[in-house]
């Protein structure tokens, strides 16, 4: 072959091979890679869970730039491409998963919240209405307890037979029993000093006794309710006086705590 003929065939050789090339594919993004971006792009955008998982968030943002990548149009290129969408898909679904899981813990924290404060809310009105009943009783904290004192206006004099409209107070001891279940109530009857120890003893006792008849009649269960009869006792004030010894002719009602 001369050289103008070698230099002739060189020549077509390279517009061959140019050829060729420009014939070739241009590199291109895989296959699947814009539905990833799709997706993490609507969990980039949601309010709701876009804050709560940015380490797994910033994983997945990387892994779908990887996988956008533009790939030859050759065998080992394309495979590596779905390698990385598939890979970066994975990485979308960790972070919506785990973001989820954090939007949901928070949301069951502010229920909890919600109910404990609703629960205090309750437990606080149910404390004001539990003073308020107190209040109406005029039972006064003691060392014993609550006591709720009840004069001898109740009484005829030598008596134990409840007055007839003049049970009013024990009305509402027994409305409060009622509503609260757990409370338990002593019942002591109380005598001035004059005549007999024995026979004060007994009318206190008797006294008593009607205090707790009277519950009962009312729908107070009986096993809550005790009745004592302490004569003359343990007077308040001295028997030497009228208001002394009015004083110490008294029913005392001792209503347990919770």
């Amino acid at each position: 072959m001369n050289t103008a003929h070698h230099v002739k065939y060189l020549l077509l050789a390279a517009a061959i091979s140019l050829t060729v090339a420009g014939c070739a594919s241009p590199p291109s993004m895989p296959q699947g890679a814009a539905d990833v971006r799709n997706k993490l792009t609507q969990l980039q955008a949601d309010p709701q869970l876009n804050t709560r998982a940015p380490v797994a968030l910033k994983a997945a943002e990387q892994a779908v730039i990887n996988a956008e990548q533009p790939r030859k149009d050759q065998p080992e290129e394309q495979a590596l491409g779905q390698h990385l969408v598939v890979m970066a898909d994975r990485r979308v679904e960790i972070a919506s998963a785990l973001a989820q899981a954090r939007f949901y813990e928070d949301q069951r924290k502010v229920l909890s919240e919600q109910r404990a404060g609703a629960r205090l809310d309750s437990r606080t009105q149910e404390a004001d209405q539990l003073q308020r009943q107190l209040d109406e009783l005029n039972a006064k904290q003691t060392e014993r307890g609550l006591v709720m004192t009840l004069g001898d206006v109740l009484f005829a004099t030598g008596r134990s037979e409840l007055r007839a409209g003049t049970a009013n107070n024990l009305g509402k001891l027994a409305i409060f029993l009622k509503q609260n279940p757990e409370r338990r109530v002593m019942i002591e009857g109380h005598t001035d000093s004059v005549g007999s120890e024995e026979n004060n003893l007994s009318l206190s006792q008797r006294r008593a006794t009607s205090v707790m008849s009277y519950l009962t009649i009312q729908g107070v269960t009986p096993s809550r309710l005790s009745a004592s009869g302490k004569g003359e006792s343990m007077p308040v004030a001295g028997n030497e006086s009228a208001s002394g010894r009015q004083m110490n002719r008294r029913v005392e009602l001792i209503i347990s705590e919770e």
